[in-house]
């Protein structure tokens, strides 16, 4: 259970500056000493490292499709625990969702399910009173949704301002900012860059986000911002426990499983880690683009869909860990590599060097692949067992040639099966969200378990000395036998 003060920043669709917002809060509640949590609707990786490293801890996703509705609040109580404020960014419009399913996996749903106001970001550039309008709308397709109120983007001027506070006071909608189109800069490192500025704390993407705490702190009313979140009712649910749903597995020395990331972000997500731990592993994390070595001992390796495809060419030119990561395949060392992880394994990609695990080659297309997969496993793997059901998702535009090799990883609907399985190494592009499949981290664990050492062979058992008679026993201090 938690009564932590929360909000869910929202907008009528992309483009409003929703993501620019969120993070502006958590960077100015941050800069006020109060301990932050940032979420992210969806399966994004991008957003949620921004999130986190606005609030200072891991960025956190909440996708009711990936994981299953009941988990949602549960993982947002984990990641909010002894937090002072909680935001959390939804993902396009408010009541859009990818799957079709509004009610449970909008933004609409899931801030209904934490029982949180919605802030709705408003960009109002080219709009007047017809905000009003907008706003009423929203508030009213759905009446059990708690909107909070507005914080109008891209106001041109004082008079604009006021004309748009106007229009909203007479419906009753609180205005808790009005930004000008300086107070929000496009600061943040390229999306082309993914989560690596977070994963390197780049100096840009730490002054990115100091940028637009600095913007909201100072267009924003902070004090009923936070007024409204504190008045968030209690939240009556277990949190999510990687030590609950996992258990641990029985070893003699943990297993060491590198990550791909670093050490505060990885390409995975946040419970990934987590998992992985409770199952018994030591996890060490790895960096693709800068490590020349895995870690020592590392006995697994997991490489998260958050790796930017971008990236090819340093992933390419760090040839010493590629050859590393082929001798842990090759010696049958468990390796689960998703999205770009797996043009990564490849044989060569946009005609680079990869590390040759996998015999395919990939190639940079100009179409985004999108979209949930409700996949079946192809094989059984440390992944999963053959049979098994799994929802996924897929943001990509390098293909690999073949799709699938001679033991693919998955398949669904009616096309091709697609991945990579081979000795132990699972590649695919498909993208798990392991609290959804917690077994995962078990699974991976017990395979990559060193063998236990053998038993030191008993010690030699001495003869046995012959019983002395009764009558020879004496009690004299001299020890002499009585005759």
């Amino acid at each position: 259970m938690t009564a932590v003060p929360r909000l869910v920043v929202s907008a009528p669709s992309s483009g409003h500056g929703k993501t620019a917002v969120a993070v502006g809060l958590l960077s100015a509640f941050a800069a006020r000493n109060m301990r932050a949590a940032g979420f992210k609707i969806g399966p994004d990786h991008t957003d949620a490292a921004y999130l986190g490293l606005a609030a200072g801890r891991p960025g956190r996703n909440l996708d009711p499709r990936l994981v299953g509705a009941p988990r949602v609040a549960p993982l947002f109580v984990h990641g909010a625990n002894g937090a002072d404020i909680a935001v959390v960014e939804g993902t396009m419009g408010l009541f859009d969702s990818l799957t079709g399913r509004a009610d449970t996996h909008s933004t609409a749903g899931v801030a209904s399910a934490l029982r949180a106001p919605v802030i709705l970001v408003v960009d109002v550039g080219a709009m007047g009173q017809s905000v009003a309008a907008v706003v009423h709308g929203f508030r009213a397709y759905d009446e059990m949704l708690w909107l909070g109120g507005v914080i109008l983007n891209r106001v041109a001027s004082e008079r604009h301002e006021q004309l748009l506070r106007e229009a909203l006071d007479d419906i009753g909608v609180p205005v808790f900012g009005a930004l000008r189109r300086r107070d929000l800069p496009a600061a943040l490192p390229s999306r082309h860059d993914g989560v690596v500025p977070v994963v390197h704390r780049s100096v840009e993407a730490a002054r990115g986000v100091r940028r637009l705490g600095e913007g909201i702190a100072g267009a924003v009313d902070m004090e009923r911002l936070l007024a409204l979140a504190r008045s968030a009712p209690q939240l009556a649910v277990e949190p999510w426990s990687a030590r609950g749903e996992t258990p641990a597995v029985a070893v003699g020395r943990r297993p060491v499983v590198a990550l791909a990331g670093g050490p505060t972000t990885s390409y995975s997500y946040a419970e990934t880690a987590e998992l992985l731990t409770a199952a018994r592993a030591l996890v060490v994390p790895i960096d693709p683009l800068r490590d020349e070595q895995l870690p020592e001992n590392t006995d697994a390796l997991v490489v998260g869909g958050g790796l930017p495809e971008s990236f090819a060419e340093e992933l390419s030119a760090n040839r010493r860990l590629c050859t590393e990561v082929a001798a842990l395949a090759l010696a049958g060392k468990p390796v689960i590599a998703e999205g770009a992880g797996l043009l990564w394994l490849a044989r060569e990609y946009d005609g680079r060097p990869m590390c040759g695990v996998i015999d395919a080659t990939g190639m940079t297309t100009d179409q985004m692949i999108v979209g949930y997969r409700e996949a079946t496993a192809r094989a059984s793997t440390p992944v999963a067992q053959l049979g098994t059901r799994m929802v996924g998702y897929k943001q990509h535009r390098g293909v690999v040639n073949p799709r699938a090799g001679q033991s693919p990883a998955w398949t669904w609907g009616g096309s091709s099966p697609e991945g990579f399985v081979s000795r132990r190494v699972h590649a695919s592009q498909l993208m798990l969200h392991w609290a959804g499949a917690p077994e995962i981290a078990h699974r991976l664990v017990a395979a990559a378990a060193p063998p236990a050492a053998p038993a030191p062979p008993p010690a030699p058992v001495s003869p046995a000395a012959p019983p002395v008679p009764a009558d020879a026993t004496s009690n004299s201090p001299t020890g002499e036998v009585n005759a």
